[in-house]
């Protein structure tokens, strides 16, 4: 082990002075060519040629394009949908699809064989994109990647991806961007996934395609990792100074070693984070080393090396220091945009490809002085070096810095004509790329300050300066979809995390008027018994309860149909009465015979088993006396309300009955969703359609709330049989394993964990479905969807 770790050291060390002297080579390359301007007649006659398929003399067209402004998440659906209208869809995706095969891929786009592949992909994701929007669930959705997961046969991956995701997301610290490095992660993973798909044989069985798919996932997503991680963590001022010295040793050390070095104390205020951090990474690291080959691994680590080290080289500069050279500002930056896709293959295991790693090697630097030209504002403010930072700071003292803006169009000149070969769909391509970063900047930072920076930055080069803001005015059909994708994927992140926000904020507001409203007053004329019932009741009632149903009509009734809030409380009432009801009889010894309910002694244990008889029929009387007193309401309503709700309850006690004659019994997947259904699914189904019965809806509303209901509250009993096998006894306020012990039958016991989350998924997936049929906002039923498959109790 010790010769392994030294020999890769060692290898480390070298790999980077090599790939440094070919990275000099290419910027000295470079050099002379934007110094001699040669750049300028090359792209003069190359835009001359692009012209003709992007200025068109249509002026209402053309204001109507130039009028599309950064759609959002409604905006791309509707994007989509026009320029399907128009006939533009397919030149869009072609160019979009194109692009990533140059990019991620490395492919030149004159090869036969890679047109074809392009082809097969615009036509697969021009016929997702143009499916009627009530046919499809969002891709990115947790829906979307299950339902693709189910064709795919990688259920379980995307379960894991799904889960681990969240993780993520809760351990981004304040101080970082929790959107942004969600992304990044998910671009990654869906990168490394295309490209191994890229690489599978046509013939493939579905087994080892599947295989191969999963493989993938956890790949991208070890990989992904190292975005949010260390680059965004180490980029932020989350960690003190200090403890970004630890963690760069601890990264280095690993990467010159081939094994993550165990954490040891950790000085500084964040310890907490980094062990969490250092726990995912590891396991993350883990994965990445045990799929390489053996032959393959000295590459893979040295790839990795390269890769961080020229971030780090780059990442220490200070933006104080005026006496970088043009080398010390460059070289880094060819080699950590390069790497970072070279890596890929490494990660992948692909095999060797002289033309990608050519390729790529030399189109990295263009993505990378594209980003940086869109992010100096924002990279000034954090004092962070780039080139065009530096050239900002300090091009009127230091003559011989190298202007970026003209860095970035002679690395285009060169990659047409010197790494595509003149080829025209490259040619094509890579135009329609700068001129449309170009479009984006403007929109988004206005026409005056934008100007601003083309007279910085275009000074000396005023004809061809005028030819390019010519092209960024006039010329249509320069969009990428990656780019409307990317806003889009933002926009549903940072929404998500608003709706979640107020959706947490909006349940305990909620909840707490509800636990307000709850307690059963004495009246002077009660007996001792009587007393003792309503005490009986009221420490049933005062447990810490989830008052998920009576929430749900709270939402339901007030937000969704405009009831008054006032009005309803008996309802409120009477929702968690009966089911406080249903959850003693559960307890009792001759059902469940359970101890612990709501994080305390249950009923029976306090009390007796009588005592706890008689509370549960007194709760499911009181709550039909509540629904009497809906006096707000047309009586034949009410009327219609308490037949509903006697129905209910007589269903409930069917599931109850089946679930105790199922006691050491193997049921069938159907006996089992009936059975959830009568005993749980159907009080959710209350609590969404009680209020819809006050508010009249139609029928057609409550069915397809009624088809939410079933599969939500399936999804919601095998979260729970899943919890009483692997939760936590603390979280869940009752102990573990009750269901094994008692002999249920439960999906658990019947499938298996592994199937059993399947089902659970599969039921989300059919109770989002659903939710598409009903005829008003659904937010709150989504996320409290999320809330049922992803809870802890």
């Amino acid at each position: 082990m010790d010769c392994m770790n030294e020999e890769l050291k060692i290898n480390s060390e070298e790999c980077y002075r090599v790939a440094e002297q070919r990275a000099a080579h290419y910027f000295k390359s470079l050099h002379v060519q934007v110094s001699q301007k040669t750049y300028i007649p090359t792209l003069t006659k190359d835009f001359q040629s692009w012209k003709h398929n992007h200025i068109h003399h249509h002026p209402v067209i053309s204001f109507f394009l130039r009028g599309k402004g950064k759609p959002d998440s409604q905006g791309y659906h509707n994007y989509i949908q026009w320029l399907n209208y128009t006939g533009k869809l397919d030149n869009y995706l072609d160019r979009s699809i194109s692009y990533i095969y140059m990019r991620d891929l490395g492919k030149d786009l004159d090869s036969t064989d890679t047109q074809i592949r392009i082809r097969r992909v615009v036509d697969s994701l021009k016929n997702h994109l143009t499916t009627e929007p009530g046919e499809k669930t969002e891709l990115f959705g947790m829906a979307g990647m299950y339902r693709w997961a189910q064709k795919e046969g990688i259920e379980s991956t995307i379960i894991w991806l799904i889960n681990k995701l969240r993780t993520v997301s809760s351990q981004i610290p304040t101080g970082m961007d929790a959107d942004q490095a969600q992304r990044k992660l998910i671009k990654i993973i869906a990168g490394v996934v295309f490209h191994v798909m890229e690489e599978m044989d046509e013939d493939i069985s579905p087994d080892e395609r599947a295989q191969k798919l999963a493989e993938a996932i956890r790949l991208g997503y070890s990989y992904g990792l190292t975005y949010p991680f260390i680059d965004d963590l180490l980029d932020s001022d989350v960690l003190s100074d200090k403890e970004k010295k630890q963690y760069s040793h601890l990264i280095r050390a690993t990467l010159t070693t081939g094994s993550v070095p165990e954490l040891g104390k950790w000085s500084g205020s964040n310890a907490n984070l980094i062990k969490d951090i250092h726990s995912e990474l590891k396991e993350a690291f883990k994965y990445m080393k045990v799929q390489q080959r053996p032959e393959t691994r000295k590459s893979f680590f040295e790839d990795a090396y390269v890769f961080y080290h020229s971030q780090e080289v780059d990442r220490l500069k200070e933006l104080s220091n005026a006496n970088y050279t043009n080398e010390e500002l460059y070289i880094p930056i060819i080699l950590k945009s390069s790497s970072s896709r070279l890596i890929v293959r490494s990660v992948i295991n692909a095999p060797e490809d002289d033309g990608f790693n050519s390729r790529t090697f030399y189109y990295g630097i263009y993505n990378q002085l594209a980003d940086d030209f869109t992010d100096m504002f924002d990279d000034m403010k954090a004092n962070a070096v780039t080139p065009y930072t530096y050239y900002i700071k300090y091009h009127e003292i230091r003559t011989d810095l190298i202007n970026p803006f003209e860095l970035y169009w002679t690395v285009i000149s060169h990659l047409i004509h010197h790494v595509y070969h003149s080829d025209t769909k490259a040619s094509e391509v890579i135009l329609d790329r700068a001129i449309n970063g170009l479009k984006r900047f403007k929109e988004r930072m206005g026409t005056e300050k934008y100007n601003d920076v083309m007279k910085l930055f275009t000074t000396g080069n005023s004809n061809f300066n005028q030819l390019i803001q010519n092209m960024v005015r006039k010329a249509d059909d320069v969009d990428f979809f990656d780019k409307l994708l990317r806003d889009h994927v933002i926009t549903n992140l940072k929404n998500e995390r608003k709706e979640q926000e107020e959706f947490s904020n909006l349940v305990e507001s909620v909840r707490t008027q509800i636990n307000n409203i709850l307690k059963i007053p004495k009246s002077r004329n009660d007996s001792l018994m009587n007393e003792s019932i309503i005490d009986a009741a009221n420490y049933s009632l005062e447990g810490d309860g989830k008052r998920l149903r009576p929430i749900v009509t709270w939402v339901m009734g007030v937000n969704g149909y405009g009831l008054n809030r006032f009005a309803i409380v008996p309802l409120l009432r009477s929702l968690e009465y009966m089911h406080t009801a249903s959850l003693i009889f559960d307890d009792l010894p001759s059902q469940d015979n359970a101890s612990t309910r709501r994080g305390r002694q249950t009923l029976h244990m306090v009390y007796n088993t009588a005592i706890a008889e008689l509370t549960g029929l007194f709760l499911t009387q009181k709550a039909i006396e509540e629904q009497a007193l809906l006096n707000q309401f047309d009586s034949n309503t009410v009327l219609r309300l308490i037949h509903y709700s006697a129905q209910l309850t007589a269903d409930m006690c069917k599931g109850q009955a089946m679930d105790l004659d199922s006691k050491g019994k193997q049921l069938t997947l159907e006996e089992l969703n009936s059975m959830c259904f009568y005993k749980t699914g159907i009080a959710f189904e209350a609590s969404l359609i009680m209020p819809a019965i006050l508010a009249n809806a139609s029928e057609f509303e409550m069915e397809a709330l009624k088809k939410f209901a079933r599969h939500a509250g399936i999804a919601f009993q095998i979260r729970d049989d899943l919890l009483d096998v692997e939760g936590d006894l603390i979280l869940l306020g009752k102990p573990i394993g009750q269901d094994a012990e008692n002999k249920n039958s439960t999906f658990v016991s019947t499938l298996g964990v592994a199937d059993a989350r399947k089902e659970m998924w599969e039921h989300y997936c059919l109770a989002m479905e659903a939710l598409q049929a009903v005829p008003r906002s659904t937010t709150f039923l989504k996320h409290l969807l999320n809330y049922f498959v992803n809870r802890d109790k």
